[in-house]
């Protein structure tokens, strides 16, 4: 006889199937916002939350093949970015993420900085001194600021930005509505912010491949916002939590 289901499995299936049954299969509108399919998979693995094992295994990281850090977005989770760190890993890559708190919705700066130490102590343990960053949303912004402001350009061989509000989304008013001064990064990523006016100040550091990767139906960080002067842009017809699940995607970026 099986044994009875206990009410945490029960909960978690049921946070894991609720994004399905509040947009529903057909709901064209819903699916829109959300990014369809892609997007029902971001809202299920966005459950997962930040405890999500990490990687400390890095015998395998060698100069050319540097350790990729992917950093999420505004009210997103380590788990939010399960499908590209699984894509990540069985291609071969050594892949990490960090907690940046239960949403992520801290000062960027503040993420920036704490990103600028994990850097550090994971260089310290392989023998390539620079690493890789993949930044979805919000994500691009921190790992953008490192570079510029933290002294990133000498530890960051590649930057690809995806989705990234590098000249703010009017959006992120839900947050300041709903969140107020518990989240300051809803503020600062609001256009012509004071922090988004302190990025964008003085000229891009020498050394660092950057790229940026923006979907032509991204209701959340329109396409305009994410242009960034003298940096490699692609376009991808898809929504903004696409970037993160959409096999072609993927393909673009390990091919950048």
């Amino acid at each position: 006889m099986p044994e009875p289901k206990s009410r945490s499995s029960w909960l978690k299936r049921w946070a894991l199937e609720a994004p399905k049954r509040w947009l529903g299969k057909r709901s064209t509108i819903g699916q829109d916002v959300a990014g369809g399919a892609d997007g029902l998979s971001y809202l299920r693995h966005l459950v997962r939350g930040n405890r999500i094992r990490r990687s400390d295994a890095f015998d395998e990281v060698t100069p050319e093949a540097p350790p990729v850090l992917i950093i999420h977005g505004f009210l997103g989770t380590r788990g939010s970015m399960y499908m590209l760190e699984r894509r990540l890993v069985q291609d071969g890559f050594v892949c990490v993420s960090f907690n940046l708190g239960t949403f992520n919705v801290r000062d960027i700066r503040r993420s920036a900085f704490l990103i600028h130490r994990k850097i550090e102590r994971i260089l310290a343990q392989t023998p390539s001194q620079r690493i890789d960053i993949i930044g979805h949303s919000m994500g691009g912004l921190i790992g953008l600021y490192y570079v510029k402001k933290l002294g990133g350009h000498t530890r960051v061989r590649k930057l690809i930005m995806m989705g990234t509000p590098i000249r703010g989304t009017w959006a992120a008013l839900a947050g300041v509505v709903t969140l107020g001064l518990w989240s300051t990064s809803s503020w600062q990523l609001l256009p012509r912010s004071r922090f988004l006016d302190e990025l964008s100040q003085g000229p891009m550091p020498p050394g660092v491949e950057m790229h940026t990767i923006a979907a032509a139906r991204d209701w959340v960080v329109p396409l305009p916002t994410t242009r960034l002067s003298g940096v490699n842009a692609m376009t991808v017809p898809l929504g903004h939590s696409s970037l993160v699940v959409s096999e072609e995607v993927y393909r673009r970026v390990v091919n950048t």
